[in-house]
């Protein structure tokens, strides 16, 4: 997983409250486990005027010109503003795969269902909660400013913005040291990998049978 520092990009103001996890990627997209390859079905039903398949050439479907996604000013955005209970519905993981492999590495929005905000951590996107007076303030100017830009610094856990303005936002401290790090569930378990070495040893001498082998096999 690519550490998360900082971060200086374009902004896509998605307007809508309680976006669920079968909006950010519908059911039919989930049969994969590959965590890649589902940026171009993000939003699909909001994204595309038909109905969608897995294995469909996307470049060939008719988009919706009023969907956010498909308005060319906002086409190379990583950072993504939303509403409140951004992310509720199932717990399904493919929800932050999609959002990632299209691109968006932060998210802005007054508040997150739970589980989809944990898994946003996992996969090296930065969720930041803010006020929902600051969440309104940066709807007008996404807006209304073309190229409307904001930089986040996780370590100063700062959102700027181009008039000056700095807004703070709050983290965990574990979760912001594993995204500065990079380190995803795998590669935190790695790093204890000699105490796990050193304690299979011990149960292979302790508990043989466990492994196929006999006492008599471990002397």
């Amino acid at each position: 997983m690519s550490p998360f520092t900082t971060l200086d990009a374009l902004v896509a103001p998605l307007d809508r409250a309680n976006v669920d996890t079968d909006a950010i990627l519908p059911k039919q997209f989930m049969k994969s486990v590959r965590r890649t390859g589902f940026g171009p079905n993000l939003f699909d039903e909001w994204r595309y005027l038909d109905h969608g398949e897995p294995g469909q050439d996307t470049s060939a479907r008719p988009r919706n010109p009023e969907f956010v996604l498909n308005q060319s000013r906002y086409s190379a955005a990583k950072i993504l503003l939303t509403r409140e209970n951004f992310g509720c519905g199932s717990s399904r993981e493919h929800a932050p795969w999609a959002l990632h492999d299209y691109g968006f590495r932060c998210l802005i929005a007054p508040s997150f269902a739970d589980i989809f905000y944990g898994n946003c951590f996992k996969n090296g996107m930065l969720p930041i909660m803010l006020e929902a007076a600051d969440i309104d303030q940066l709807f007008t100017a996404a807006f209304a400013i073309p190229a409307f830009r904001l930089a986040i610094d996780l370590a100063a856990q700062t959102v700027s913005c181009p008039d000056g303005r700095t807004i703070p936002f709050s983290i965990d401290a574990e979760r912001k040291r594993r995204l500065l790090q990079g380190l995803d569930d795998i590669m935190l378990t790695l790093q204890l990998s000699k105490d796990i070495r050193a304690y299979e040893a011990t149960r292979r001498l302790d508990e043989p049978w466990l492994f196929g082998l006999s006492y008599k096999e471990t002397k």
